[in-house]
């Protein structure tokens, strides 16, 4: 095994949970990220270790629904009109990759990631110090009706077979789990074995600082191109392994090397509200509109929904709007005042699989991006991953469908 320094490009959840992993094995791993630990995706998202979601964001319900979503701009999923002809073929890809026989092949895959995600999530808690963070109050997705919860059902019916446990509840049972619900949800399914962490940020910060403490180097540095034997920054040439996890810019970066990945840029939105805005039993679902409400510190983040719109337009502030004012449709006595906002961009590869992997034509650097909205899920399986790579042993699990080369065979 080589004592030349590896190089983990990326600082959110992925990049440092790996970090610490190889850390951890005895590796000397070095992390350079353009704005430091946490500046993007890993500081705002809902907090969830959301282990029963196999199910691939394309599918044929998805297709389905997909045209009445586009028509509303403010709606769960939109694509800003000038970008429309920029994504048209990543949509392309996520239509062909909606086919009956890809979600079964995805969903399979994506079962597999978290449980190995699921198992390696209290070892690398235990080791970073991290246990008392971690949450075990559930969630509860929520229908408005019984034709939007009999529309779910398939997808139960895939989570029972991966031996996901959950409960369906109706009328008052509902009520029963979370009280102050508008009375249209009149169905929910409650996922007991949801976990979250107490605030995604500080979770991050957290590892960053363990990591630095064990003698690790985070240098804030743009990763400029990957060259032969490591990577140009604006801090000059790093040599030795590369792992490539810098989110939604990962994608530019595999470019330099020739390698066309089709990552795409979910721009999500929220609001975190203050303490107090209401009392939260555990994560909510809104499926049937795109957006959750999960505790995050001391407060309410309500956020969410798809916004298909690469990395350089303007933030369009009016989708987090719009999710508030359903969110307090939906649980009347919410109070939406004082609320911060943010976007983010999660980074989205059209058949909901992570690139994880070597980059093709370049051994030497391992991919590790893509996750979509389930990074801080995935990210200690990852971990894992990536490590077993490194030290030349077994992965436990079958990693072809996560091949970042598996995108050549979909043209």
């Amino acid at each position: 095994m080589s004592l030349e320094h590896i190089t983990v490009i990326g600082a959110g959840v992925i990049g440092l949970s790996i970090a610490l992993a190889l850390q951890a094995r005895g590796l000397p791993v070095r992390v350079i990220d353009r704005e430091g630990p946490a500046a993007g995706a890993s500081a705002g998202n809902a907090g969830a270790f959301a282990f029963s979601e196999i199910l691939p964001l394309a599918s044929p319900r998805m297709i389905r629904q997909a045209p009445k979503w586009l028509i509303d701009p403010l709606g769960p999923l939109s694509v800003p009109p000038r970008y429309a002809v920029r994504i048209a073929p990543w949509m392309w890809r996520f239509w062909k990759a909606s086919w009956p026989a890809q979600v079964q092949a995805s969903t399979v895959a994506q079962t597999a990631l978290m449980r190995r995600s699921k198992d390696a999530l209290e070892p690398h808690l235990e080791h970073c110090g991290l246990t008392h963070m971690l949450r075990h109050e559930g969630q509860l997705q929520v229908y408005e009706g019984e034709a939007e919860f009999r529309a779910a059902l398939p997808g139960w019916d895939a989570r029972e077979a991966a031996g996901i446990p959950f409960v369906h509840l109706k009328g008052d049972e509902v009520s029963a789990y979370q009280p102050g619900l508008a009375p249209s949800f009149t169905h929910a399914t409650f996922t007991p074995e949801w976990q979250a962490i107490s605030d995604p940020r500080d979770y991050v910060c957290v590892m960053a600082d363990r990591f630095r403490a064990n003698g690790g180097e985070i240098t804030i540095a743009r990763a400029e191109r990957l060259v032969a034997g490591g990577v140009e920054t604006s801090d000059g040439v790093m040599r030795g392994r590369i792992v490539l996890a810098a989110g939604a810019h990962s994608h530019h970066l595999a470019r330099t090397a020739g390698v066309k990945i089709p990552l795409e840029t979910e721009r999500g939105y929220n609001t975190t509200l203050p303490k107090g805005a209401f009392e939260l039993k555990r994560q909510i679902t809104f499926g049937g509109h795109g957006f959750v409400i999960s505790k995050v510190g001391n407060g309410l983040r309500v956020g969410g929904a798809v916004e298909l719109g690469g990395l350089d337009l303007p933030p369009n502030y009016a989708r987090a709007d719009a999710m508030l004012k359903k969110a307090k449709r939906f649980l009347p006595d919410l109070d939406i005042t004082g609320g911060t906002q943010w976007m983010g961009f999660r980074p989205s590869l059209p058949d909901s699989l992570p690139a994880i992997g070597p980059l093709p034509g370049r051994p030497d650097v391992l991919c590790a991006f893509g996750h979509g909205h389930l990074g801080l899920t995935q990210s200690a399986g990852t971990a894992a991953i990536v490590a077993d790579l490194l030290t030349g042993q077994d992965p436990g699990i079958d990693l072809t469908p996560f091949s970042p080369a598996r995108f050549s065979r979909l043209t």
